[in-house]
């Protein structure tokens, strides 16, 4: 993050909302790019912000892969980089934060039952957090929406792909969907078919305000909740509530000159918020900051008092779900 940036989300800074409510922020990355740092000086900075946060997960995002070796192998690579990072955090020089408690990392399903070895060296190198993958199966036909890494239409559904997701969680570990809204048909569907799987679904489906999507929102929002209706009537299914901030959502934030606060954020995706808590409950639904790339749309701080205002009349043990113990529950930490 440029130093322009920061200085750009420094003018709006909020004081934290209801400072003792226990929180897990189950989606975050770190990544050491030209021009953009994230470790865990950066994280803990912006924990420092005056929420209560016990736990973090870390999500996978192709972070210091193996240069050599198979290349199926090479994505263990950041798991070894991630357990390391847990490791400092556990020293308590960084905050009492249990950083990357879980780590989620990535693993080609499309290898089938091939992808046995590449899970199993994940867990060899981190036994105590490693979790389950995120492989990417986001696919729009639309050249202005970006697709997943190695994704291709109709993935969730192919042999291969299944074959390789049936080996997962025969090992007990979950899968973090990213998928986008139009694809929530074809995750419904997997989850069906695999109901002793535990599914993470990211970022409420994330749904697209760019390309062929922009200026369609109510259009976009009709499509989504048919889509989101389809995925919670299966109890394998967990929710993850954010994602706002990524550019892809088409809500610009990121190009004004001051970065919204938390009562206009909570404005804009309380709609979206409310739908999913009715359909999956406050049980199956957990808040994430998707840190740093919401980051570039408002501050860590604003993120978790939008979610709080919009919760304001849920009862203490619905909050205590949605912040923390569902995801406590689906990550096993």
């Amino acid at each position: 993050m440029s130093i322009q940036r920061e200085a750009w989300l420094g003018q709006n800074v909020e004081e934290a909302i209801d400072p003792g409510l226990p929180i897990c922020d189950p989606h975050h990355h770190f990544w050491d790019r030209e021009g953009d740092r994230y470790l865990l000086d950066q994280l803990t900075q912006d924990l420092g912000g005056g929420h209560n946060v016990a736990q973090t997960v870390f999500i996978e995002c192709h972070s210091m892969y193996r240069a050599k070796g198979p290349e199926e192998m090479r994505a263990v690579g950041e798991t070894e980089f991630v357990q390391g990072i847990s490791a400092q955090s556990a020293s308590g020089q960084y905050g009492s934060t249990e950083v990357a408690a879980g780590i989620i990392s990535n693993a080609n399903l499309m290898l089938g039952d091939a992808v046995a070895p590449v899970l199993e060296s994940h867990v060899a190198a981190s036994a105590n957090r490693f979790r389950g993958i995120r492989f990417s199966c986001a696919w729009d036909a639309s050249p202005e929406v970006t697709a997943g890494r190695s994704s291709t239409p109709g993935m969730l559904g192919d042999a291969t792909f299944r074959a390789g997701f049936d080996r997962l969680q025969r090992m007990g570990l979950s899968f973090d969907a990213l998928v986008y809204h139009t694809q929530l048909g074809e995750l419904a569907d997997l989850a069906g078919a695999f109901p002793d799987a535990t599914i993470i679904l990211n970022h409420i489906g994330r749904p697209l305000g760019v390309g062929p999507y922009a200026g369609r929102r109510d259009e976009v929002f009709a499509d989504w909740q048919t889509g989101i209706s389809a995925v919670a009537t299966h109890e394998n299914v967990v929710v993850k509530l954010g994602g706002f901030g990524n550019v892809i959502s088409g809500y610009d934030w990121h190009q004004r000159d001051v970065p919204p606060g938390s009562e206009e954020l909570a404005d804009t995706i309380r709609p979206w918020l409310d739908y999913c808590i009715e359909h999956f409950g406050p049980e199956r639904c957990m808040f994430e900051s998707n840190f740093p790339v919401d980051k570039a749309s408002y501050p860590y701080t604003t993120a978790w008092n939008a979610f709080k205002r919009v919760t304001s009349a849920y009862s203490d043990a619905e909050k205590a779900a949605m912040f923390q113990g569902t995801a406590v529950r689906a990550y096993r930490l």
